[in-house]
This record gives C-alpha cells, sequence and structure tokens, in this order.
C-alpha cells in the first residue's frame, strides 16, 4: 500500500515517463511529435520543487530516455559488459538532462522563485517578455549541453534531440547554417513555450486567449523556417556530376566475423555479391567497415583478390580493412588501424583513411593510463589507433573526389564538417551495424547521418 501510495504523490514515475516518451520520438518508434513535448513535461514535473530534487527528477527523466533509447547496447553477442555498458553510459549521459532541468529553473525570472513552495505553478508570474527570454534561455542551455556532449570525454553525439526530426526534410534545412543544434533548439524553444502556457491556463482558466501568446513566437519561426526549407527542397537543382555507385551490404552476424574459421566463407561471399553488383557496370563499388576479414596491405591472396577485382572490372572501390604498421624493432608492438582504401581502376591502391573517433571500450580502452583495471572489463582484445587527419580520394577518371567517414563518425557534426572541403562532391560511411543486430541502432545512426548531407550540403551515401 505504501508503495502505491508513493507511486501517486511522488514525481519520478511521471519524470520517468517523460524520458520514455522521448526515447519513442526516435527510431524504431519514431513518433517525433513526442520530442516537442517531452522536454516541456520534464520541467513540469520538476516545478515548484527546490534545486536538488529538480536535479534528481531530471536525472531520472535522463536515465528513462536513455536506458530505452540505447536498449540496443544490450544485443552486442557478449556476457556481462553490454548491461554494464549500457547502465554507465546512459547514467553518464543522464547528467546533461539532469543539469538541464535543474539550469532551466535557476533560470526561471519569478521572484522569489520556483524552489520556495511546493506545487505547480510556481509562487510569481513573470510578464510574457521575461518567460520568451526563459523560453529562449532554456533552449540555448539544451543546445550549450549538446555541443558539450558532442565533445565531452571523446564525445557521444548519439540522438541529439534535433535528429528526432530527421523525416522533417523541409524543416530541417535550417541545419546548413546551425547544424542539428539549430533543430534541438526550435523543439525545445517550443517545448518550454508549451509548458508556460499550460501553467498559465492552470493559473487562470478562465482567460485562454493571452496565454496562446507563449506559443505564438516559437509557432512563427518554426512555421517561417519550414516555409523557407519547403522552398529549398523544391527548388533544388538537378546533380551536375551523376555517379553509378553500388553499395555491397553482406549482412553476416558478428559472431562470423570474430570467427577466424569463417574468414574465408565470408570473403568469398563479398566477392560473390560484388561480382553480381558489377555486372551492371557502376563507377564506384562500395565494401562496408571491416569488410575485408585479412590486412589488406600484408596478406598477399587479399590484396590479389581485390586489387584484381578492380582492375578486370576497370573499377573504383572503397572498401573497409584494417591496417598495420610493424614496430621498429621486432619487440616493438604492432600499430593497428582501422581503415578505409581507395582501389583505382588499374588496382592501385591510391588513398589510405584512418578512423579518427574510436568507439570507447570497443576499439580502444580509454583512461587505462590511471585506471588500469578498465582493460580487464572490456570484451576487446586489442586496441586502434586514431588516425591523425582526413583523407581525399579524388577519382580523377570520373572527375569527382570523396571522404569517407567509418563507424560512427556520421553522427559527429564537428567531425563532418572537419572532413569536407571546397573539393568534396560527397560523402562515404562505412560502417559495421552486425554488432547490434537488428536493433534500433542501425536506424537512429542512418538518422543522425541525415543531417550531414543536409550540414555540408553535399551526399552521403552510407555502405553498412
Amino acid at each position: 500500500m505504501w508503495l502505491e501510495s508513493w507511486l501517486v504523490r511522488s514525481r519520478y514515475p511521471h519524470a520517468v515517463a517523460a524520458g520514455v516518451l522521448l526515447a519513442l520520438a526516435f527510431p524504431n518508434c519514431e513518433i517525433s511529435g513526442l520530442a516537442w513535448v517531452a522536454p516541456a513535461l520534464m520541467l513540469g514535473v520538476a516545478a515548484g520543487t527546490d534545486g536538488k530534487q529538480a536535479f534528481r527528477i531530471g536525472y531520472m527523466a535522463g536515465l528513462a530516455y536513455h536506458l530505452t533509447s540505447l536498449y540496443w547496447l544490450l544485443l552486442i553477442p557478449v556476457t556481462f559488459f553490454p548491461i554494464l555498458g549500457w547502465v554507465s553510459l546512459s547514467a553518464y549521459l543522464s547528467l546533461y538532462t539532469a543539469t538541464w532541468v535543474w539550469g532551466a529553473w535557476r533560470l526561471w525570472p519569478s521572484v522569489p522563485g520556483p524552489f520556495q513552495a511546493p506545487g505547480l505553478p510556481p509562487p510569481s508570474w513573470p510578464v510574457w517578455s521575461k518567460r520568451t527570454v526563459w523560453c529562449i534561455g532554456v533552449a540555448a542551455l539544451w543546445v550549450g549541453l549538446e555541443i558539450i556532449r558532442a565533445r565531452l570525454l571523446g564525445g557521444f553525439p548519439w540522438n541529439i534531440l534535433g535528429a528526432s526530426q530527421f523525416q522533417l526534410t523541409p524543416l530541417i534545412q535550417v541545419s546548413r547554417f546551425t547544424g542539428v543544434y539549430g533543430v534541438s533548439f526550435l523543439v525545445v524553444w517550443f517545448s518550454a513555450a508549451l509548458l508556460c502556457t499550460g501553467m498559465g491556463l492552470l493559473r487562470a482558466p478562465s482567460r485562454r486567449t493571452p496565454w496562446l501568446l507563449d506559443l505564438a513566437l516559437p509557432a512563427l519561426a518554426i512555421a517561417s523556417l519550414f516555409s523557407w526549407g519547403w522552398r529549398v527542397v523544391e527548388v533544388a537543382p538537378l546533380p551536375e556530376k551523376v555517379l553509378r555507385v553500388a553499395v555491397v551490404q553482406p549482412s553476416i552476424p558478428q559472431t562470423e566475423i570474430w570467427d577466424p574459421e569463417e574468414n574465408a566463407s565470408r570473403f568469398e561471399e563479398l566477392l560473390q555479391l560484388s561480382s553480381q553488383a558489377l555486372a551492371e557496370s557502376p563507377d564506384l563499388l562500395l565494401w562496408p567497415e571491416a569488410a575485408v576479414p585479412e590486412l589488406l596491405r600484408w596478406d598477399e591472396p587479399t590484396y590479389t583478390s581485390i586489387t584484381g577485382l578492380a582492375r578486370s572490372n576497370h573499377t573504383w572501390m572503397i572498401i573497409g580493412a584494417d591496417d598495420a604498421i610493424p614496430g621498429a624493432t621486432p619487440t616493438d608492438p604492432v600499430t593497428y588501424f582501422n581503415s578505409s582504401w581507395l582501389i583505382d581502376p588499374e588496382g592501385g591502391i591510391a588513398g589510405t583513411y584512418r578512423k579518427q573517433q574510436l568507439v570507447a571500450f570497443g576499439e580502444e580502452v580509454p583512461f587505462t593510463r590511471w585506471l588500469p583495471f578498465l582493460k580487464w572489463l572490456t570484451p576487446i582484445t586489442g586496441a586502434f589507433t586514431r588516425g591523425e587527419a582526413f583523407v581525399s580520394f579524388p577519382m580523377d577518371t570520373l572527375a569527382v573526389e570523396t571522404v569517407t567517414l567509418i563507424c560512427f563518425e556520421d553522427v559527429f557534426p564537428h567531425l563532418a564538417r572537419k572532413s569536407v572541403t571546397e573539393g568534396t562532391d560527397f560523402m562515404v560511411n562505412l560502417t559495421n551495424d552486425g554488432w547490434f543486430r537488428e536493433g534500433a541502432a542501425q536506424r537512429q545512426q542512418a538518422a543522425n547521418s541525415v543531417f550531414r548531407a543536409v550540414e555540408n550540403g553535399v551526399p552521403l551515401i552510407r555502405c553498412t
């Protein structure tokens, strides 16, 4: 009975509900409208509390959101580590949501403030101009925390709020100027204004029209940007260059990739699928991340097969294969890289890019210098080294140039922005989503990557 009473009186179940609703805005559910409401619910649950409770409420909402949206981490086919990683990452990311809820109410322009007495709404009610400034400030705070999250401790900008709107093509055109963060700003601005409208109606239910002013400005901004984006999409010019690209996606279970005895069979399958694709005479053939079982430069049969395939079909290839540099002496360790390779139609290696943004506890174990025990908490047995810079892949016979983003590098806005130069015609993302079976990770990454094309004004071709 006491539990039932606590659930009814406590704000925490409502915070959890708000977090789950936000998670449902992202793939696979993709109820994008919930993203416009969930932040308001988080703030509403915390209204009238003290600062500590507001932080805890925000943390509970964030924990529910991240545990729900990142459930696919549990699908990694190893024991123990998935649960640890799922909980630890969600616990860390929830700090940002907690900070936002706490900071939003600290910014509330009422006197003496919303933390003085319990209940909803806060004791004093500011004028419209101050409420508007608060809504804009709350949206700016959310965006600021997203930018920090994308960079701090290596960064993890997965499922930035604006990415939930990836299907609203006209609206997300604003990303070419603001990045995905501009869409996040609009969503939170509207949501905060929605909260002010609701609180105003609770204060004076009979006076409905005045409180609609809170929604007027963000609604006008969103409608104007949507209208502008619609015109941008409608009048988009036809491309000056046309490229025929074949994308080979073999759908190999991760457990097979880890099994050395399966290397020959899965490489043979890759070659067979490529032969089928090459029958259509593409200009460019793509293989996904880690498609090649052996080290391309150091395994002669692999090198011969791949370069011979390009040469016999006179086609360009971009493939994912690990690279290695031996140590200076036989006792020095080998340095490994997660790499992409450009193979020219003559069968030569025309370029190599080494992945810069490594997956923590997947491709590298961070902080082992200070916390060496961490290397025992990860399923990986070795570690990759970070690449130092982006490498353009020019294809002179096709008169085009591209850059590659490996794995989840396509969810980092600042990283993709840095990769694109004036001469870049398109981007390529090579990734391996087999780690997470058929969970939501694949579609969530695709949703995030949509914004890299809009932000940089060039197409993005993904081979996964």
